[in-house]
């Protein structure tokens, strides 16, 4: 908009809200007056500061900054902005209306951190806003550091410095364009597999189950039974990420500014001195938190008494819902939580109730205390209930690793095998492993004869079944069904599904014997 010599400049930026990217505008008025420099449209504190990056980065280019006063509006302005992503953007405006040089072209996105001298630094949430480019068929300008654009497939150009945009902008330079590389993930390298670990081939077999239907599972054991390793071994059988499911997972990680390996499935595993808010997510600026970083991948929770009880309460809706819903006043955050749980925890707080080798020292209330931080309805969130005891001493010291039916290779086949059957089954259905059967279909997924009905109401007399419990038996027997490529759900999938939830008697105290 001219006004004389003077000119307000527009130049094209983007925010995140949630883990979605929206188009900013970035407008700046240079004018007469005594020299100010304001930052309007709900910036938070890192923009606000962005005044002296910019100031000193434009001198140290060898430009000049206008003695004048300097207003620079970010548009929409009911959103509250934040980051140091509008330091290229505000720059380049007031070069632009000071007739430094041309206003760029609006199909044009600017995105970067500056520092004092001038140089481009890499910014969070650069995933989301490369996908809103691609979308808008537009073309962007960012820092070299941020290399994972090459995934997206948007069109743009890497940046080192600010000087190095300007004369690309005047055309006295060309810029490095984003190369388009594919998602697809090379060779994982696991910390742990199922061939270093010794024994506990029932627990494998489960774990195995388990990832071919993601199942969320809880493990019961003395301190050295191996819940912890066992747990970080299930990575080992679990499917490469598709496409689709990779780019989710690559803009999460973009945010929340957390470094990941491309094709690496997520495990997280947060202390148990988190927050509910650091677990769950949200905040003054919705973020995501644990289950939402552990989206497609697992989620780890060790020590599962000890985490805060508001914290485990939380996770009921993001486990049942598979998202995260955040509502503020400007505009409601969904964030995806489709994640498969493993917790493990001690069976008392000394750790040897039940272990036959060494003497527990707690008094039954102390047990009975330590088993009631986790509430009923939680527990009833998980499919399978393990009970690992402690290994022998010849398992312990035997120089050999897995048996031959538990080796990592053997129990990946039968994953992958039980996934592609799911994926057939439910490709009409919006969703993909059996875990995720809504109620409304169990009729037509989970039919078992009259033999499996007669199991099945023993079952529930014998320990107490809640009618969610019974859902979830049914779901991980169609598991082990597909892991025998069955079609039909027959009594022995009932049995060993049933046997997946022995452990759960530990959790009813009136059948605790001490």
């Amino acid at each position: 908009m001219e006004q004389g010599t003077r000119k307000v400049a527009k130049i094209l930026s983007a925010g995140i809200f949630g883990v979605d990217a929206y188009e900013v505008l970035v407008e700046v008025d240079v004018s007469p007056g005594i020299p100010s420099f304001n930052i309007v449209g709900l910036p938070d504190s890192a923009v606000k500061e962005s005044r002296d990056r910019v100031k000193s980065a434009i001198k140290n280019s060898g430009f000049n900054f206008p003695q004048k006063r300097i207003t620079v509006n970010l548009a929409p302005a009911d959103i509250r902005k934040e980051g140091s992503l509008y330091d290229l953007p505000i720059a380049v405006g007031i070069l632009a209306s000071t007739g430094e040089i041309k206003n760029p072209d609006e199909k044009l996105i600017f995105v970067g951190e500056l520092s004092l001298e001038g140089r481009l630094k890499s910014v969070n949430g650069i995933v989301p806003i490369l996908v809103l480019t691609k979308e808008k068929k537009k073309s962007i300008i960012i820092p070299c550091e941020n290399q994972e654009a090459e995934f997206i497939g948007a069109d743009g150009f890497y940046a080192e410095r600010f000087e190095d945009v300007i004369k690309f902008l005047k055309e006295q330079k060309t810029l490095t364009k984003i190369k388009h590389r594919s998602l697809e993930s090379a060779d994982e390298d696991f910390e742990i597999t199922f061939d270093d670990i010794k024994g506990q081939d029932f627990a494998k077999r489960a774990l195995t189950i388990s990832a071919a239907g993601r199942h969320n599972i809880i493990m019961v054991g003395p301190p050295g039974a191996g819940k912890t390793i066992l747990s970080k071994s299930i990575v080992s059988i679990m499917p490469k990420l598709s496409e689709e499911e990779e780019l989710e997972v690559m803009k999460i990680y973009s945010v929340a500014g957390v470094r990941r390996d491309i094709g690496k499935i997520p495990f997280r595993s947060p202390h148990y001195t988190i927050s509910d808010v650091a677990l769950i997510g949200g905040g003054s600026i919705p973020k995501p938190g644990e289950v939402t970083l552990a989206h497609r991948g697992i989620l780890f929770l060790d020590e599962l008494p000890e985490f805060g009880r508001k914290a485990l309460e939380s996770l009921r809706t993001a486990i049942e819902e598979r998202k995260v819903v955040v509502s503020r006043a400007q505009r409601t955050s969904i964030f995806p939580a489709s994640f498969q749980l493993i917790s493990a925890m001690n069976p008392c707080p000394c750790g040897n109730f039940r272990n036959p080798k060494k003497e527990c020292r707690c008094s039954p209330r102390q047990i009975k205390n330590y088993i009631s931080k986790i509430s009923g309805p939680l527990l009833d969130r998980f499919d399978v209930f393990l009970e690992i005891p402690p290994l022998e001493p010849e398992e312990i010291i035997s120089s050999e690793k897995s048996s031959e039916m538990k080796k990592t290779k053997e129990a990946r086949e039968k994953v992958l095998k039980a996934r592609e059957i799911q994926l057939k089954r439910y490709k009409e259905y919006g969703f993909s492993v059996n875990s995720e059967i809504p109620v409304k279909h169990q009729n037509e997924f989970l039919k078992v004869d009259d033999k499996g009905e007669e199991i099945l109401k023993n079952a529930i007399k014998k320990y107490s079944m809640s009618a969610r419990a019974v859902f979830r038996t049914l779901k991980v027997a169609r598991t082990i069904a597909d892991i025998d490529e069955s079609e039909k759900i027959l009594s022995k999938h009932i049995l060993e599904a049933i046997s997946l939830r022995k452990a759960e008697s530990f959790f009813q105290q009136d059948v605790i014997q001490f």
